[in-house]
């Protein structure tokens, strides 16, 4: 360990590039919703991927600024999809421009496809280092290695983890604090499938943690607070923990 930890030098790791980082990401973001900002910032933006490439160490003849840059269409779609979801299923929100401007779990998830889409690209560090960014940002940690589909809502973006396995299908809901993880943490299963699948029209209620890449959450079940679940759990299921609240009056 000793000797790996010196071969790191101050221009492959610095704050610096962790900076430049989250101004790129920023930039990505203003491109994906205006339309005028990407033609005017486009050559900008590009160069600035390719500076922290450089930065990176990695090789930038094998990264294509093009093919990410035509995934900009779809991940819009995916994210306006993502937004409606919010606005049809939070009473609080009100308009689409809120949930655009002022919801963290939604700008995570954000900063998930475009570093989803990074990371399919082959493109190693970056698309960790942005996706660090929007946890620290919002609250919400989400691995840019997990697939996730269409219409995903996030209410309360706090304390969320989302690991590199998971698989979340389409119009799912989860609440606060919610892990999607792992049930044993070995370098040996790297390589294996460590997280949970989350079947269609799932809700997932706030401190629930599901762990093991084995287990399924079934078509339209609702997973309650505060539940652990470990194995599978079949389609059209309610699943909670029954607590007794006990109400005493004071003297």
């Amino acid at each position: 360990m000793k000797e790996v930890a010196q071969n790191v030098s101050v221009e492959n790791y610095s704050m610096c590039l962790r900076d430049a980082v989250e101004v790129f990401t920023k930039e990505l973001i203003n491109c994906l919703f205006d339309k005028n900002y990407q033609q005017e910032k486009s050559a900008d933006t590009k160069n600035k991927f390719f500076k922290i490439l450089e930065r990176l160490a990695i090789n930038n003849e094998d990264c294509s600024w093009i093919a990410f840059e035509n995934s900009f269409p779809e991940i819009r779609r995916k994210l306006d999809l993502d937004a409606f979801a919010a606005l049809k299923l939070d009473p609080a929100a009100k308009s689409l421009r809120e949930v655009y401007l002022a919801y963290p779990g939604f700008y995570a998830i954000a900063v998930y496809r475009l570093s989803n889409q990074l990371l399919k690209q082959e493109i190693p560090v970056l698309p960790r280092m942005m996706s660090e960014f929007a946890h620290s940002t919002t609250g919400t940690d989400i691995h840019p290695g997990a697939e996730i589909g269409d219409s995903f809502f996030i209410d309360h973006a706090t304390g969320i983890v989302i690991g590199e396995t998971t698989i979340i299908k389409n119009n799912v809901t989860i609440f606060q604090g919610v892990t999607l993880g792992g049930i044993q943490v070995k370098k040996s299963l790297a390589s294996t499938k460590r997280h949970p699948t989350i079947e269609n029209n799932v809700i997932i209620y706030a401190n629930a943690t599901i762990l093991g890449g084995d287990v399924v959450i079934g078509e339209n079940s609702i997973i309650g607070a505060n539940v652990c679940i470990t194995e599978m759990v079949s389609e059209n299921s309610v699943v909670t923990v029954q607590a007794e609240n006990k109400i005493f009056q004071r003297n």
